[in-house]
């Protein structure tokens, strides 16, 4: 059987996957997280808006609401009390099955890596309660690099730490952020469906 999700042509040495909504299926987990944390300071964050600011560090997210909505939030306070909100839910997470397909077929056969920027913490946790921490070979996560997504520098990293060179990386992402910075990294990529569109196949 075809895999669900088709992947570009290519000899590709060396596979490179966002976390959140990517391998793991964390982002609606992480939605409620960021309602609930959010909600506490009285400061709206639609689902919408939440998936377009996919891939941005969730320092910078605080930040941008909070100058939106004229709400003064303790950046580092708020962060934590989503972090320990998204680890409550972590029972409940899925892997994304069309990736997963991917990463069975390749394991053993060529490194991969995450690149996410959420934090190392947070990407640790949701990989272990999949059972998939062990197949990855690199972690790339927030702290790790100067520039996020869009810009290519945490792809660029992981690539140099597999030691593959970035013409033979093949990116799974699913923001278009992502995307974008797997592009201007030289990597050929593909775009994970998000899980409404996930559910309608």
């Amino acid at each position: 059987m075809a895999p669900k999700l088709a992947l570009p042509p290519g000899n590709f040495k060396a596979y490179l996957f966002d976390c959140d909504g990517t391998v793991a299926d964390s982002m609606p987990l992480h939605y409620i997280a960021w309602s609930q944390a959010l909600g506490e300071w009285g400061c709206k964050f639609t689902e919408e808006r939440f998936y377009q600011l996919g891939g941005m560090p969730i320092v910078e997210i605080i930040a941008l609401l909070g100058r939106e909505q004229g709400i003064e939030m303790p950046i580092p306070q708020v962060a934590k009390r989503k972090e320990e909100l998204y680890f409550e839910h972590l029972p409940k997470l899925q892997c994304v099955p069309e990736v997963l397909e991917h990463i069975e077929q390749q394991r053993g056969r060529i490194p991969f890596a995450i690149v996410s920027g959420s934090a190392r913490d947070s990407v640790e946790a949701s990989l272990r309660a999949i059972g998939l921490l062990d197949s990855f070979d690199v972690l790339v996560c927030a702290g790790d690099y100067t520039k996020s997504k869009p810009d290519p520098e945490p792809f660029l990293i992981a690539a140099e730490k597999l030691g593959v060179p970035a013409e033979y990386c093949l990116v799974f992402e699913d923001t278009r952020m992502g995307i974008e910075a797997a592009t201007a990294a030289g990597m050929a990529s593909v775009l994970v469906p998000a899980p409404w569109e996930r559910r309608r196949t």
